[in-house]
């Protein structure tokens, strides 16, 4: 099957549609979901050439070729002006407004339809896909990479950053239970080779986020 994560296509865009669970018709772990996509734009910028891993912190290197205003260019701006700090400080900064970036860039091309209304004085938005069958092909996709038996080295590069990242999130549409992630740990971590610093900041944030809420009385 042709793969879905096509050479142009951010990987942003990619993991924010594989959060979709069509099933239940809603975004799955929207809370840690700007974590994420910050992770997968860091990824991107560090494969291209645009960062570096400096001792594990991100040092910028040279600017992308990206709409002004997108994630991947804010994000390149601020670690280019800031002295270099560790890969977890630039996932855990401002996700919210990553996630707000990344919906508005997905709404612009007409791949999610976003619905707002009001129930008595609470705003609330609904979001869902326009095309269904690319969440779920995505989802079949970063599935096998994180199960089959396939040489991680044959598989396709942007298809296995995606499968690593969002394991390491935790994302409940390819991986339902914290015993399966456990059993596939070093199929994660030979998929996160290429992005190993991003990935391991990425699952402790999570983790600490998780352990946070769950701590503070929030399930």
């Amino acid at each position: 099957m042709q793969t879905l994560v096509h050479q142009d296509e951010p990987l942003t865009r990619s993991a924010f549609l594989l959060a979709f669970d069509l099933r239940k018709q809603k975004l799955v772990n929207r809370g840690r979901l700007g974590y994420l996509l910050r992770a997968a734009a860091l990824a991107e910028l560090l494969l291209a050439g645009h960062l570096a891993d400096d001792a594990g912190k991100a040092r910028a290197v040279s600017p992308p070729k990206a709409r002004e205003g997108s994630l991947h260019a804010a994000l390149w701006k601020d670690v280019n002006a800031s002295r270099p700090r560790s890969w977890g400080r630039w996932i855990s900064k401002e996700h919210a407004q990553a996630f707000r970036l990344v919906r508005d860039d997905l709404a612009a091309a007409r791949l999610i339809r976003v619905e707002r209304r009001r129930i008595l004085l609470f705003p609330i938005e609904h979001i869902t896909p326009r095309k269904p069958y690319v969440s779920r092909r995505l989802t079949e996709q970063v599935g096998r990479a994180l199960r089959s038996g396939r040489p991680v080295a044959r598989m396709d590069g942007r298809v296995r950053v995606l499968a690593a990242l969002s394991a390491s999130a935790g994302l409940k549409t390819v991986m339902p239970s914290r015993g399966e992630s456990r059993l596939r740990e070093d199929r994660i971590h030979h998929l996160s080779t290429p992005v190993e610093p991003i990935a391991t900041a990425l699952r402790k944030i999570v983790e600490a986020a998780t352990g946070a809420h769950t701590h503070g009385g929030g399930g």
